[in-house]
C-alpha cells in the first residue's frame, strides 16, 4: 500500500486524480467526493459517482473503502478492485443498512482509495467495458450473463 508521500510522488505519472485536493490526501489513501447530492432511504441501495476522475498506470491498482464516519451511520459499500490501466470516474454502490435515511452532499468525501504498487507492470492493463466511465455507470453485463 502506498503512503501519502508515495501517492504524491506518483501523481502525474502512475496516478492521476482530477480534480486533486491536497487536503483529501490521508496517511495511506485519498478521499474521493460525491459528484451529486444523495439521499439513501433506510434499507435501500443506490449507485453514486465520484467527482474525481482517476487514471492508473499499468503498475498501480487500487481498492475503495467507505469512510468510517459513513459506515458508522449504516452505509455499506460494495466495491471492486480498480485495475491497473483504469481511467474514469468511479461508480460506487452504497447500501443503507440503518433505519434512518442518510443524506450526502455533493463534494462530501465518501470513499477512500488505497493505492498499491505492483511488483512488475501488468501485461494486461484494464481495457474493459467501463473504461473512460463518466458519472454513474450501471451494469453493462450482457443479457446472457443475467
Amino acid at each position: 500500500m502506498l503512503s501519502s508521500e508515495e501517492i504524491k510522488e506518483a501523481l502525474g505519472s502512475d496516478i492521476i486524480i482530477e480534480p486533486y485536493a491536497d487536503e483529501a490526501l490521508g496517511p495511506s489513501g485519498y478521499d474521493m467526493a460525491l459528484a451529486f447530492d444523495l439521499v439513501i432511504p433506510p434499507l435501500s441501495w443506490t449507485l453514486a459517482s465520484t467527482r474525481e476522475r482517476i487514471e492508473l498506470s499499468d503498475s498501480v491498482s487500487a481498492s475503495i473503502y467507505v469512510r468510517s464516519s459513513l459506515a458508522r451511520e449504516g452505509l455499506i459499500g460494495s466495491f471492486a478492485l480498480i485495475d491497473p490501466g483504469f481511467k474514469g470516474n468511479l461508480t460506487i454502490s452504497l447500501f443503507n443498512a440503518s433505519d434512518k435515511e442518510v443524506k450526502l452532499r455533493a463534494g462530501e468525501r465518501a470513499v477512500q482509495v488505497a493505492f498499491f504498487k505492483l511488483g512488475k507492470p501488468t501485461l494486461r492493463p484494464y481495457a474493459g467495458r467501463y473504461q473512460n466511465s463518466t458519472g454513474v455507470v450501471k451494469s453493462k453485463r450482457e443479457a446472457s450473463e443475467n
